[in-house]
């Protein structure tokens, strides 16, 4: 396992043009650290659910806050850290190996999350105890 710690996770500041019409984003080739492979989002999530729960052996992440809010608990194995997304101009880059948990989805939310990887349930690490086993090498 990727040996990545809460350290590696950034704030990706999404470009953005203003004029008096609104905001534009826009996401390019530079603007994430990795080439894209998937995209999906989340919504409808009820305020006292939470999604996530795992870590990526291979698969790096971008998530951003497209509507709403929602909290998003990253987790190394060794610490933990708790960083509320709530700015569509803002991207969490997840690298490998961290353990994430994305709760408190305030009303309309939508998360998007870009992914450097195609679905593969053998990339996903779904069980805690064997999560922080691998970190410990």
């Amino acid at each position: 396992m990727n040996l990545n710690t809460i350290n590696d996770v950034l704030n990706l500041q999404i470009p953005n043009v203003h004029d008096i019409r609104g905001k534009l984003a826009v996401i390019e080739k530079e603007t994430i650290p990795f080439s894209i492979e998937r995209v999906y989002y989340l919504y409808d999530v009820p305020n006292d659910a939470f999604r996530g729960g795992h870590a990526h052996i291979a698969q790096e992440s971008v998530v951003i806050a497209l509507s709403g809010s929602f909290e998003v608990i990253l987790d190394d194995g060794k610490d933990r850290k708790r960083i509320m997304l709530n700015k569509p101009n803002i991207g969490l880059y997840i690298p490998t190996g961290i353990w994430r948990e994305i709760e408190n989805f305030s009303s309309g939310s939508v998360c998007l999350v870009m992914a450097s990887t195609v679905f593969n349930e053998e990339d996903y690490i779904r069980n805690y105890d064997d999560f922080v086993s691998s970190k410990m090498g």
